[in-house]
């Protein structure tokens, strides 16, 4: 039920009838169904260094999966995959393939729709995972063999994309890890951080429990760096450790941001909708406005939108085609019944009573190439407000040993820090996308160079 204080500040919860919310928090985009994954691996060239695995960056080789599944041989396409990016369920449905593999198509060079790979990755990925269900259904058997112990210990920190990444590659290899979490469930941003209209928890747990079972990997939940266990003290007890700590901060907005009802972070509210047994209970705005212009901020307003608010809006400072979010993540966003408000940087915070009112803006535009402020203002009212502007990394836990670059942890292109023996990646890491695709590259290439460390 609604407190009195979310009803003064206009944040209710259950604002739609219990069946709505299991309609609009239904798959965004359903899965292909046989038929159709077949008539889509045919539309693929099989093209000879491929320009789509280059693009990928865990370098899938996308023509040798797809003409598995063409050949209706779904094992062998999960294997090509899962080999190259251990979570390659949820990155066929979140990576941002119209960016990357798809817009490298050589069908797009063409001017014709590219491959589907996505949702053909999906396709294989979906069916190995339904078939490890069934005790007696070969597809599911075992797709890999961990190499015998080597007796070497490593620290993984961080659960994430990067850190599970890592500690399988390093399990494979024969390396016994120990993979320490800070929250209650390992997933990092895949179950905490992603809209759950693309990927259910359930799943992300799924692909979890698959990538442990390979074996070596003890995983430790409710253990945070600089609270429970300090980087020395990883470092006398095992031989390696990997960094993995994604980014815990959120930026400010550079203005006065007051203690008031309705102000969030658009990352909590994002895990509060992931985590919710029950999405009535979630309250939201009836007028709702996101500050920011990438992923989070659109998976933020359109479930604001899902969960029943009236009216959502993005509001971004420069135009369409600099925001981070891509083309079509803000035409997703138009279409569930987002506004994205251009050219608009928020100037004052309004509340009233210790509750979010409204924003006062100014409206911006480029002179010479630079942002500026024409001293032209207007307001939006707003009953809640989500700050998405991103997020930085905090080097206290890690400690001042690790060198930064540009705020987050400065290595080399295996992950090496400035600490011997400690490797990172993800997005703490200096220099990367903050994709989770890119994650997985890093704890890939870690757990190499670890491995290669450790056995000289």
């Amino acid at each position: 039920m609604p407190t009195s204080a979310s009803r003064a500040s206009g944040l209710h919860a259950a604002r739609l009838d219990a069946a709505e919310y299991a309609v609009r928090f239904c798959d965004a985009h359903p899965p292909l169904t046989r038929a159709q994954a077949l008539i889509e691996a045919e539309r693929c060239y099989d093209c000879f260094d491929a320009p789509c695995t280059r693009a990928c960056p865990t370098e899938i080789d996308v023509p040798a999966f797809i003409q598995r599944i063409a050949q209706d041989n779904l094992r062998g396409a999960a294997r090509a995959i899962l080999s190259a990016n251990p979570l390659g369920g949820t990155c066929a449905r979140v990576c941002p393939t119209e960016v990357l593999c798809e817009q490298a198509c050589v069908r797009s060079a063409l001017q014709e729709k590219p491959v589907e790979i996505g949702r053909l990755q999906r396709y294989a990925t979906d069916a190995y995972f339904t078939a490890q269900q069934q005790p007696d259904d070969p597809l599911g058997a075992p797709l890999f063999e961990r190499a015998a112990p080597t007796g070497r210990r490593v620290a993984v920190v961080g659960a994430g994309p990067a850190g599970l990444a890592c500690a399988h590659g390093l399990a494979l290899r024969g390396h016994d890890v120990v993979l320490f979490e800070a929250r209650p469930k390992p997933g990092g941003l895949n179950e905490y951080g992603l809209a759950r209209y693309k990927v259910t928890s359930e799943f992300v747990q799924q692909e979890v429990r698959w990538l442990l079972s390979v074996g070596g990997i003890e995983l430790r939940c409710g253990q945070q760096l600089g609270r429970d266990f300090t980087l020395d003290g990883l470092l006398a007890a095992y031989d390696a450790v990997f960094l993995g700590l994604g980014l815990a901060g959120v930026n400010a907005l550079g203005i006065a941001e007051p203690q008031a009802q309705g102000l969030r972070n658009a990352v909590d509210f994002i895990a509060e909708i992931r985590q919710a047994q029950d999405l009535a209970s979630v309250p939201v705005g009836r007028r709702v406005l996101v500050l920011g212009g990438g992923m989070t901020a659109v998976d933020a307003a359109v479930q604001a939108r899902m969960l029943g608010a009236e009216e959502v809006s993005i509001v971004y400072r420069r135009g369409p085609e600099s925001m981070p979010a891509s083309a079509a993540e803000q035409q997703w966003a138009q279409t569930q019944g987002v506004l994205l408000r251009h050219w608009a940087a928020p100037q004052e915070l309004l509340c009233t009573d210790g509750q979010v009112r409204g924003l006062r803006c100014t409206v911006t535009a480029l002179q010479d190439g630079r942002l500026v402020e024409t001293g032209e203002t207007f307001t939006l009212e707003a009953d809640m407000v989500l700050k998405a502007i991103g997020q930085n990394y905090v080097p206290e836990p890690a400690g001042a040993a690790i060198a930064l670059q540009g705020g987050r942890i400065a290595t080399d292109a295996l992950g090496r820090t400035s600490v011997a023996r400690v490797w990172a990646g993800g997005d703490c890491r200096a220099g990367g996308r903050d994709l989770t695709v890119e994650a997985v590259q890093h704890g890939k290439l870690a757990a190499l160079a670890m491995h290669q460390a450790l056995c000289g």
